[in-house]
């Protein structure tokens, strides 16, 4: 099983929000995701990043286009979801599941993208979104225009899923594909319905920790960032129970992966190499 990911997109934020006593210099951020080459399910993709869908979709609301207006996200082309797949010869058609680890639009831009896809999400926190009034939705970052309108008849959701228990410090959560070599783990804090997915197999156990923390940094040095990045969280205080699950399995020797951190990874591809 290979496991790579792209960088869709840089996003420029000042230090001083999304770390704890930092300065007010800007940090350009990446917008991760990722794709899966699973031997029996096929090209798997980890949410789809940053898309056009975002900057100058035809279908944005007043509300997406203020949003996109004021991240002001730079669009990395030759790291577009589509121009990927094509490194590794594939097309949008090949992909048959589509991961969404919550519903934010850096997560979800790209996915009508992918119409023969299933999509595996929290079905929970689908439900309490469709139970929510557009405005209400708004106040949780999410942009329900962003969705196929077919999405809930293509959704797989993880309460039909086996449960690995924890192991240790290494946590369970669902088996995604029945043979232990994805499990989808419950990250709360950021966004309703997040997880992130354990690679058990890797040389080093792996826990892609999605939007836990903006920075490596400041889950390392216990920085959770303050007044005003809390706000845009789903539950601020369950940030902290999430990050110090995140720090026991650093000690046990495993290593944390997060959406935002610019860093590069070993499992980062870059614009010049496939």
């Amino acid at each position: 099983m290979k496991i790579a990911f792209a960088n869709s997109a840089w996003v420029v934020a000042p230090e001083k929000l999304i770390l704890r006593g930092g300065g007010w210099q800007k940090i350009r951020l990446r917008v991760r995701y990722g794709l899966i080459l699973h031997a029996r399910i096929g090209p798997v993709l980890i949410d789809t990043g940053y898309t056009p869908e975002v900057t100058k979709g035809a279908g944005r609301g007043a509300m997406l286009r203020f949003y996109g207006a004021v991240l002001g996200p730079e669009l990395v082309e030759a790291e577009q979801v589509l121009p990927v797949l094509a490194r590794f010869g594939l097309t949008p058609r090949d992909v048959k599941t589509v991961i969404v680890t919550h519903f934010h639009a850096d997560h979800i831009s790209g996915l009508s993208l992918f119409p023969d896809a299933r999509f595996i999400a929290s079905d929970a926190a689908w439900s309490r979104l469709n139970a929510r009034t557009a405005r209400q939705n708004l106040r949780h970052g999410v942009f329900t225009e962003l969705f196929p309108s077919d999405f809930e008849a293509r959704l797989d959701g993880l309460s039909s899923m086996k449960q690995v228990p924890p192991h240790g410090d290494i946590p369970g959560g669902a088996d995604l594909f029945g043979d232990g070599s994805v499990i989808a783990v419950d990250l709360p804090g950021h966004a309703d319905g997040q997880f992130g997915l354990l690679f058990p197999e890797t040389e080093l156990p792996l826990l892609y920790a999605v939007d836990v923390q903006w920075l490596s940094k400041a889950l390392v040095e216990n920085r959770t960032p303050g007044f005003p990045a809390r706000l845009l969280a789903e539950d601020f205080a369950a940030i902290d129970r999430t990050s110090a699950t995140l720090r026991r399995f650093l000690a046990a020797g495993g290593e944390v992966m997060f959406c935002h951190d610019p860093g590069l990874t070993p499992y980062d591809l870059t614009a010049e190499a496939g």
